[in-house]
């Protein structure tokens, strides 16, 4: 038993799988709360499909991987937020349209200039052969993302609520709504070596979905979430070890178990007090 508890400590590339992990877990948890609270819960899923032709074009040139995808998903961020300004058509009508596009464009552009590359990493990740550098990336980001939520946490929750109070108080909306999009691209390009692209937006969305069923504060909200975030990433490591199986996978299955468990949690409350589950 304590062997495997410390297993991942006696083997480097365990190791770094656990840290790169928990280097994404907790960014990722903290913006799904606020991601929840504001209805943007496909946000992260269409960003996340967006970087594959920025990943492509910065494979052509030669530059970081991470850069062509940050590029790519804020770009597209603000071009639907562009079109939604300027057209009749329904913000997440645009979404599906502009990301499924961008996504599709990706695939067309990767099989055509660079055949050689395999797109199972891109896609779910490689969180057993994370390299030094994606380390770095991830830490650097999560340390950012910390930094700025730790400061300004109130803004982003005001703007989640109520944007129109926000500006009223003086707040830059704009600024704001930006700055949670790039907040999201960038957590997408930190997962993205760690979980790949098709399960990053279970990191995204989860964690707060679960600390949404449990809380009533959002300042609980805000913590239980990081916690089911990381909680998932450490318990499903150490569940793939046990079976054999892919990490990223795992750690999903693990954190969509955590829902379940905390959505019959809150079935089972208003079975017992119907008239507090009224109020909630």
């Amino acid at each position: 038993m304590i062997e495997t508890l410390t297993l991942p400590f006696q083997l480097p590339f365990l190791r770094d799988a656990l840290i790169a992990a928990l280097l994404v877990a907790v960014p990722c948890g903290l913006l799904s709360a606020f991601l929840v609270l504001k209805g943007w819960s496909l946000i992260g899923d269409a960003i996340s499909h967006a970087v594959l032709p920025g990943v492509v074009l910065a494979y052509v040139l030669g530059l970081p991987l991470i850069i062509g995808a940050f590029v790519a998903g804020m770009g597209s961020a603000l071009l639907t937020g562009w079109l939604d300004t300027h057209s009749r058509v329904k913000r997440d009508t645009l979404m599906g349209v502009v990301f499924a596009g961008m996504f599709a464009v990706g695939l067309v552009a990767i099989t055509w200039i660079a055949p050689e590359v395999h797109l199972d990493h891109i896609l779910f990740g490689n969180l057993l052969g994370i390299s030094a550098a994606e380390l770095w990336t991830a830490g650097t980001i999560a340390a950012v993302i910390l930094a700025i939520m730790g400061l300004r946490w109130r803004d982003f929750l005001l703007h989640a609520f109520d944007p129109t109070q926000a500006r009223a108080a003086g707040l830059r909306v704009k600024w704001l709504h930006n700055g949670l999009l790039a907040m999201i691209s960038a957590a997408v390009v930190s997962a993205l070596g760690a979980v790949g692209i098709i399960l990053v937006i279970a990191l995204l969305v989860t964690p707060g979905a679960t600390a949404f069923l449990v809380t009533r504060r959002f300042g609980a909200m805000l913590l239980a979430s990081v916690g089911v975030a990381a909680a998932s990433a450490i318990g499903g490591l150490y569940l793939s070890i046990a079976l054999d199986s892919a990490p990223a996978a795992t750690i999903v299955v693990v954190l969509t178990g955590f829902f379940l468990a905390a959505l019959a949690w809150r079935s089972s409350k208003r079975a017992l007090h119907p008239a507090a589950g009224r109020k909630d």
